[in-house]
């Protein structure tokens, strides 16, 4: 997407922030009046991270800290813009200093900053580094995405999504931060909304952290909580990171306007805006995801060279209500209807455009929620999970059918969500026992969410029965990696066996592959 300046959308942007404070934080201005002196502790306790890569660019972020916890969200920061520079390097000792700016840090936008930086090299590691008075930050190693069309012999990346941060420790970004990765994807639930008093971490936490996440201070504080943890910070410092949000980034199975509990929509709204508000101060994205009060553009696409297209959905915003309420039913005749949708018709459309745009050998999906048919019944009856694609038919015979239609051989969809491991076909059309197999999913486990987990488990055994394009089910906490190269698509389901505890070691469950021209997964 285009990086280009929109003034008048920084004018309708985010609410409470000014135009002015949104520019500054980007660094497309500067200010003299920013002050470069800070008091109290290290001011860049929530660590930095990079995203969303371009062959000429990335974003550069980090969000001043020095009281990450302060109970009103605001980092500890005092109410005044403060500058901070950063510094591109080819090397990590930074000899050798390809790109230098400023931006300033504004308490509109929770002190962080967002740079945009261009004119590097494709395909090429970068370091980076920030400074605000004394302080120096962490070192950040990113990478450029290669030139438009460049023949690739290879893309590594993980994907990882439900980091439930009181349900234990993020031991799976340690060992992440150990690959050999060229970026990684987040599929949502960075954050959740609800009480993280009560945690696995043995953390005394106060009661600012008990009610539910509503408020702007809130959601700040929420995400300074989460990002707090040195293992997940590793993670974000070490490589270009791809995020998008699911449902917990504002309430549990939101739709639209719609509330998990039906509030008044009024109110719901002022809630997503000021969720959104704090994932783009939290997150490395782009001007191009700056919220518009309750709305936020986070549906986009990214090219990795000719082997891959990576597009990010997003299932959330634009969605029908979920049918027959939005936990499991049996046979729920109000999913086939061919008016419902989960991705709303303008993003649906843009979707389909860019298959048929595309000459990429890969197309991969970024997907919140399963695509594929999750049947909880392993008899006659169907019982379905109504809020993933399974109660949106249509969208989803639309997307996999006009795949088909458009030439596309290659396509593999990235999903979190359900706190499970599985690999498995999707069918053109899961209400026909003879559809074929045009396409193929990974669903990843959570980094934490479901406690310990466990290999196998009797829903497992259930699923493996009662869904036949399911190849492999796991329920233990980790993340896929992910291997592509022009005739072959691997992904490594990598698993600890705990979270209640750190330190827990990692190994490859199991390993499956996509044949280029040849929709379905098969074990390795």
């Amino acid at each position: 997407m285009s990086g280009k300046l929109n003034r008048r959308k920084m004018m309708l942007g985010i609410g409470g922030a000014s135009a002015a404070a949104v520019l500054l934080g980007t660094g497309a201005w500067r200010t003299a009046a920013a002050d470069t002196r800070l008091r109290g502790g290290y001011p860049f306790s929530l660590g930095v991270a990079s995203g969303d890569p371009l062959p000429d660019g990335v974003v550069l972020w980090t969000r001043l800290a020095p009281e990450p916890l302060a109970a009103d969200g605001s980092g500890g920061m005092p109410d005044r813009p403060v500058q901070v520079r950063y510094e591109v390097a080819t090397d990590e000792q930074f000899r050798d200093v390809v790109r230098r700016g400023a931006a300033t840090a504004t308490p509109e936008l929770a002190h962080s900053v967002h740079a945009e930086v261009s004119g590097l090299e494709p395909a090429r590691e970068y370091f980076y580094r920030f400074r605000t008075g004394s302080e120096l930050s962490p070192v950040g190693r990113t990478k450029t995405a290669p030139a438009a069309g460049a023949a690739l012999a290879s893309l590594s990346f993980a994907f990882a999504s439900c980091q439930q941060w009181k349900a234990g420790f993020y031991t799976a970004y340690q060992h992440m931060a150990a690959e050999d990765l060229d970026l990684v994807v987040h599929l949502g639930d960075y954050i959740y909304e609800d009480d993280q008093t009560a945690n696995k971490r043995g953390v005394a936490l106060g009661d600012e952290f008990k009610p539910e996440t509503e408020t702007l201070g809130r959601y700040r504080l929420q995400y300074s909580l989460f990002k707090s943890d040195p293992h997940l910070q590793a993670a974000h410092a070490l490589f270009p990171w791809v995020v998008t949000m699911d449902d917990h980034e504002v309430e549990n199975n939101w739709a639209d306007e719609i509330s998990e509990n039906n509030a008044d929509p009024a109110l719901f709204r002022q809630r997503r805006a000021a969720a959104f508000q704090a994932l783009y101060e939290n997150q490395p994205v782009r001007r191009s995801a700056i919220p518009q009060g309750p709305d936020i553009r986070l549906h986009r696409r990214l090219q990795f060279g000719d082997l891959a297209d990576l597009t990010m959905i997003d299932t959330r915003q634009y969605r029908d209500d979920q049918p027959c309420g939005d936990g499991t039913a049996v046979d729920c005749a109000e999913r086939l209807d061919p008016n419902r949708t989960i991705l709303g018709a303008q993003q649906r459309q843009w979707l389909l455009d860019g298959f048929a745009n595309s000459r990429a050998r890969w197309q991969i999906l970024g997907n919140q929620a399963p695509m594929g048919e999750t049947d909880l019944d392993a008899g006659p009856a169907k019982e379905l999970y109504m809020d993933p694609w399974d109660g949106y038919v249509a969208d989803r015979n639309a997307v996999l059918t006009g795949a088909v239609d458009r030439g596309v051989r290659n396509l593999v969809v990235i999903t979190g969500d359900r706190h499970q491991n599985y690999a498995w076909d999707l069918k053109k059309d899961f209400e026909d026992p003879n559809s074929s197999t045009v396409a193929s999913e990974f669903v990843g486990t959570s980094i934490t969410s479901g406690g310990n987990g466990a290999d196998m488990t009797d829903d497992g055994r259930t699923l493996l029965a009662a869904n036949p394009h399911m190849k492999f089910f796991n329920s233990q906490r980790g993340y896929v990696r992910c291997t592509v190269t022009p005739q072959t698509w691997r992904s490594d389901y990598r698993v600890i066996p705990f979270i209640e505890q750190p330190d827990a070691p990692v190994s490859t469950r199991a390993t499956y592959v996509v044949e280029h021209n040849h929709p379905g997964v098969q074990p390795a």
